[in-house]
């Protein structure tokens, strides 16, 4: 500081007077804050709650952090911290264990449950949406909570829970929510100052570490930018749109691509792979044909060129798998042997409870070579725990190349100093689309691993048709809006209903961001009308008279005042109507003269709040009427919902007219998923009693797997026996009744049942061996664990509210699928 101005020494001292906190924070820190996250941390110590929008990698999750070193600063303070994923969970309750201690940081993921009372809980979104229906105990004294990757809101299963989790926590917690960089964040930063009150939004644009884009040509890397014209013009590189135009002559008259050539001349002969014939013709649009170098090549040229390691995303898992295999044919190896003994040591580490038939039926010794020459691929098809292994030996450097699917873009710590874009269309399971700006700018910003390199690359390899301006404009536009998800459900419904009532639920609803975005005013209005309501009863209040009711007094004043007004006003109208309106003015009056309150000697004064009360009501009136005839979409599926739930009596209406639950609505208060309605009703009608644990797990399998859309069932005659298909049979003849209840209600319906993967799924739980199931389910390991999680979870719903038999199948059942791979990793 010695070398600071005057005038520097003075603006941080006063910076350190404002925030003591956060300049106690940051020195302990080992780099130096960013403005953004500054700006984060000076407004959580102000007490407000913050957005932080930022690129991947720029390091959003500091302000999170400091929101936890502020509740640890007052005893008795929590801070929930929430990821979408357990995986994530999972790598942040080690990262915060290793600041405050084993004994300060806790653990929920559903199927986890660690130190749970602690002052510091990592938790999945879900599990804190159960919190808040639940009123949890564990809620008291919660300060801060910290919602990472919010932009997951945008998702169509799961995004509805964020904004239960935003809408429901009280208003006394601030929130601290980092999302990816989205075009529209002030508008979701609007909506969150509607519903949570004072919220600072902070966008930052700037990476961390810079990215520069390139394009593969031949064997050259060539800038698709044109460096010459300033990174401000964003002038596409001419040499590029020449070899589009057909012109594939020499790149003399770009000065990157000559760096490139000397650089590649200086690491070993220009055309070395030709000599191994390692060229695949690619056609430009217009011209000769462009010879595309093969992976192995690709792999050579980015080693060459310090550009590993590097992240090639290919958007197939089969792809993905291929491309490993063929690095190993190529005997590619980018590891020294001291790396290699270190791999190996840490793979065994990892894995070492798996069983050796396993190990087998899963290629174990092939998958740890491909590691140990420091390749490996990156899907939802590989085993959750192996995924683990790949990303915890790319975080070490040791594994340099990954070939991954675009899954790997979402939110896993896993950056790397050069990512390739092999093509830019991926199939979205009906047709090859392209992808999107948003899409490219969140696979590219993997590139750059702050505090180890300069600058990160981009890669996009040459294809036949490929438009360089069509490249360049998914690379400098940021067009990634974050939209809703959110439609209400039906477990959702009753537990609106049961703690709050259906009026105060329509009035949630109203709140949330899909309605927020469909019309952006009805948040506003809603808000209002609570604030109204509040001064309403303030009014009504101050009214009260000891004589009687005064607000009845007052409707009968309001009444007569207005009548005379009319019969004033009107004074042409049939002296039939004129003799009837005098008739009510007497009745009234009399009435009035009658009122104990008539006589109260503060009548005048109560008659001022009721003037005020009347007035603001009227105007409150007019505000609900605005709601009404907007959008207010959200609401009326809430009302379409309810209505179903009633016909179906989970739902009933008491003496005074409300919505109330019936026992039927209580035990579906704990039921959670896409068929909430189908699984509370199956056991009402009990139709899985006769069921034995093997048959419930393939059962509770049909409800929650969701077939490729090519995939053909199994047929009768691959199914299980015994009572398994009675119960199957019953349970898709209900859920036609409903989807039919549903559609007269316009609601959209669901999906029925999927029996594709019950067979595999029952051998599991009966303990065949893992080759067997797999050959059943024909499907990978990974995604065999992802369905027996899901599984999991709603045999344990099950477990929880159906009748005690049927309870203590659905544990036998649990406990039968949760061995093996499946219980081996949490992910």
């Amino acid at each position: 500081m010695s070398g600071l101005s005057p005038a520097d020494r003075f603006a941080r001292a006063s910076a350190r007077s404002a925030h003591p906190h956060t300049a106690d924070f940051a020195e302990v820190q080992s780099f130096e804050l960013d403005d953004f996250q500054i700006a984060g941390c000076h407004a959580l110590e102000d007490g407000r709650s913050v957005l932080v929008a930022a690129p991947t990698g720029a390091g959003k999750t500091i302000v999170g952090e400091f929101a936890i070193h502020l509740a640890m600063l007052e005893p008795g303070d929590k801070a929930f911290y929430t990821t979408p994923i357990k995986a994530l969970s999972n790598q942040k309750f080690h990262e915060l264990q290793e600041v405050y201690g084993d004994d300060q940081v806790g653990l929920l993921t559903g199927d986890t449950n660690i130190n749970a009372s602690a002052r510091i809980v990592v938790m999945t979104t879900e599990v804190l949406r159960n919190m808040l229906y639940a009123d949890s105990p564990a809620l008291r004294g919660l300060r801060f909570v910290v919602m990472d990757e919010v932009h997951y809101l945008a998702d169509r299963f799961r995004g509805a829970v964020w904004e239960e989790v935003i809408i429901h926590l009280p208003r006394s917690v601030k929130l601290v929510s980092l999302s990816a960089t989205v075009s529209n964040a002030e508008e979701f930063g609007d909506w969150l100052d509607t519903v949570r009150g004072d919220t600072e939004v902070i966008v930052s644009e700037t990476r961390p570490v810079p990215l520069e884009q390139h394009v593969l040509v031949r064997g050259d890397l060539l800038p698709l930018f044109d460096d010459r014209a300033g990174v401000a013009t964003a002038q596409v590189n001419q040499e590029l749109l020449r070899i589009r135009g057909g012109n594939a002559g020499g790149y003399e008259n770009n000065r990157r691509a000559q760096e490139y050539r000397s650089q590649r001349h200086a690491g070993g002969p220009r055309h070395a792979h030709q000599r191994r014939g390692g060229h695949k013709p690619v056609r430009a649009s217009q011209g000769p044909r462009i010879e595309r170098i093969d992976r192995p090549e690709v792999v050579e040229l980015l080693q060459r060129n310090h550009l590993l390691p590097a992240i090639f995303f290919i958007f197939s898992r089969a792809g993905c798998d291929a491309a490993v295999q063929q690095l190993r044919r190529a005997n590619v190896r980018l590891t020294s042997a001291e790396e290699r003994v270190e791999i190996r040591q840490i793979v065994d580490e990892l894995t070492f409870t798996l069983k050796d038939e396993d190990l087998a039926v899963l290629r174990f010794w092939e998958w740890r070579e491909n590691l140990e020459r420091g390749i490996a691929s990156h899907h939802a098809g590989l085993l959750p725990a192996f995924k683990e292994v790949v990303e915890e030996l790319f975080r070490r450097k040791l594994v340099k190349v990954v070939f991954a699917t675009e899954t790997l873009a979402l939110g896993i710590n896993m950056p790397a100093r050069t990512v390739v874009l092999e093509k830019l269309e991926k199939f979205n399971g009906e047709a090859r689309v392209a992808i999107t700006s948003g899409e490219y700018t969140q696979l590219t910003g993997r590139a750059g691993r702050r505090g180890i390199d300069v600058e990160g690359h981009a890669v996009v390899q040459w294809t036949e048709g490929l438009d360089p301006q069509s490249v360049a404009s998914l690379a400098s536009r940021r067009t990634y809006p974050l939209n809703s998800s959110f439609r209400p459900t039906y477990n959702m419904a009753v537990n609106l209903i049961d703690q709050f009532g259906q009026s105060r639920a329509r009035e949630i609803l109203e709140s949330s961001f899909a309605q927020f975005q469909a019309d952006r005013s009805v948040v506003g209005l809603a808000r209002q009308v609570k604030e109204a309501e509040e001064s309403l009863a303030g009014y009504e209040s101050a009214m009260t008279c000891d004589r009687g009711d005064f607000r009845e007094y007052s409707t009968i004043r309001r009444e007569l005042s207005d009548l005379e007004k009319i019969n004033r006003r009107d004074a042409t109208a049939p002296r039939r109507l004129r003799d009837e309106r005098q008739q009510q003015i007497q009745s009234l009056r009399r009435r009035m003269q009658r009122h104990p309150c008539h006589s109260c000697p503060d009548r005048e004064s109560h008659a001022r709040w009721a003037e005020r009360y009347w007035k603001l009501k009227r105007t409150t009136d007019k505000t609900r009427q605005q709601i009404d005839q907007r959008t207010g979409t959200v609401a009326r599926v809430f009302d379409r919902v309810v209505e179903v739930l009633a016909t179906l009596e989970y739902v009933s209406t008491d003496d005074d007219g409300s919505t109330v639950l019936t026992p039927a609505g209580r035990t579906m208060r704990r039921i959670y998923g896409e068929r909430d309605l189908l699984v509370a009703e199956s056991l009402r009608q009990r139709l899985w009693d006769d069921l034995d644990a093997p048959s419930l797990a393939a059962l509770a399998c049909c409800l929650v797997y969701e077939p490729r859309r090519d995939e053909a069932g199994p047929g009768e005659r691959g199914l299980p026996r015994g009572a398994f298909r009675g119960a199957l049979d019953a349970t898709q003849t209900l859920w036609q009744e409903l989807d039919d209840l549903e559609r007269d209600h316009r609601l959209p319906g669901s999906e029925s049942p999927a029996s594709g993967l019950a067979p595999a799924m029952h051998a599991w739980a009966k303990g065949l061996p893992l080759d067997s199931v797999l050959t059943l389910a024909d499907m990978a390991a990974g995604d065999f664990v992802r369905w027996a999680k899901q599984t999991i979870d709603l045999l344990d719903q099950i477990s929880l509210v159906a009748e005690p038999k049927l309870a203590r199948t659905a544990r036998t059942a649990l406990d039968a699928v949760r061995r093996g791979i499946v219980a081996y990793t949490s992910a």
